[in-house]
């Protein structure tokens, strides 16, 4: 039997620090600003899956569930994860599903990247190869050939970079060339050496999870159930990163939305993130100007789901994510100063 702890019934604010302090609730990611008064918690074995709705006083009986939700998240590449810090999107691509194309070259690419890190992008995250449904993997040379002027140009600018790839070569050249971040879509699995060459470079990984290969992966994805079965995946993965070398406070996990799922299975994902702090590591959710935001909104072409990727950044935040992967900065936090001030008036500068 697997036991697990979803938070819930979460307080913002000064009523989350009361809450913590009165030990009424816990601290969801080991933040001050959010905190959890329930939890659902749930079993699973052989013959199926139970649930139930727990006080936090009960989940304190399960302390080995508790303590990672509640664990303060270090700083990841040096920033502090207090507050959800905004990852920009530069895809150097000619294929990429909402702006392949668009920056066909590395000057192109370097003056989008300044320009979202003026908007305030914390992370500018560098990708030389499409990972869209059917897309088709492209050679170390052409990836390397299309990202590493970019990162050394913005990582030159003191931008705190990041390299999104799945293959070991791609990697050490990126941090050589001043990458902060590793960001890779296969949780460090397609190239069999990259748990250990991630460990050799002492950067921090983001463990993306997908079901299957981009090329296939939206063929008919099935779960038993999707975020369990998920958050069972990046543990593996986790474990599997440790035992190369890399420490648990150097790797962030992304449940990965529209890889490998569903409409439905992206919206289960989006309304139980919570569950994914009990794996006691940064939380990133990127969803940005993805397919099931259009269906939602009704909007078919990728440059048009703006508000809807907003709307479903503002609650992956809500609900504990501590980066955001996106590729409208500015609307985004815009909508999010405003969502956090009005959850927590105390801290809002005003």
């Amino acid at each position: 039997m697997t036991l697990y702890l979803r938070p819930l019934s979460l307080v913002y604010g000064p009523d989350a620090r009361q809450a913590i302090e009165a030990r009424r609730g816990g601290a969801l990611g080991g933040s001050d600003f959010i905190a959890f008064t329930q939890a659902e918690l749930i079993e699973r074995e052989a013959r199926g899956i139970s649930r139930r709705v727990v006080s936090y006083q009960e989940a304190g009986r399960h302390r080995e569930l508790l303590d990672p939700i509640e664990r303060p998240r270090p700083p990841f590449a040096g920033l502090a994860m207090g507050r959800p810090k905004l990852m920009g999107i530069v895809n150097v691509t000619p294929d990429s599903f909402s702006d392949g194309g668009l920056l066909v070259g590395p000057a192109e690419a370097i003056a989008h990247g300044l320009m979202l890190a003026k908007e305030g992008a914390d992370i500018l995250d560098i990708g030389g190869e499409s990972t869209r449904p059917g897309s088709d993997a492209v050679s170390v040379t052409l990836e390397s050939e299309r990202v590493l002027p970019v990162i050394r140009a913005l990582a030159g600018e003191g931008h705190c970079v990041s390299i999104d790839t799945r293959k070991a070569l791609v990697m050490t050249a990126a941090v050589k060339a001043g990458a902060a971040i590793i960001n890779d879509v296969s949780a460090l699995a397609y190239d069999p050496v990259s748990p250990a060459t991630a460990a050799e470079l002492k950067r921090p990984v983001i463990l993306m999870h997908a079901k299957g290969d981009p090329k296939t992966m939206q063929d008919n994805p099935t779960y038993d159930d999707v975020a369990l079965d998920v958050f069972d995946m990046l543990a593996e993965r986790i474990a599997r990163c440790e035992a190369a070398g890399i420490p648990r406070q150097r790797i962030a996990v992304d449940p990965g939305i529209g890889f490998g799922k569903t409409f439905r299975h992206n919206l289960i994902l989006l309304s139980q993130l919570a569950i994914f702090q009990g794996l006691g590591v940064v939380v990133l959710v990127g969803l940005s100007r993805k397919a099931f935001t259009g269906a939602l909104s009704g909007e078919k072409k990728a440059l048009d789901r703006v508000s809807g990727s907003v709307g479903g950044a503002v609650q992956a935040a809500l609900n504990g994510a501590q980066i955001l992967r996106i590729h409208d900065v500015k609307p985004t936090r815009q909508a999010l100063a405003v969502a956090l001030a009005a959850a927590d008036p105390e801290t809002s500068g005003l």
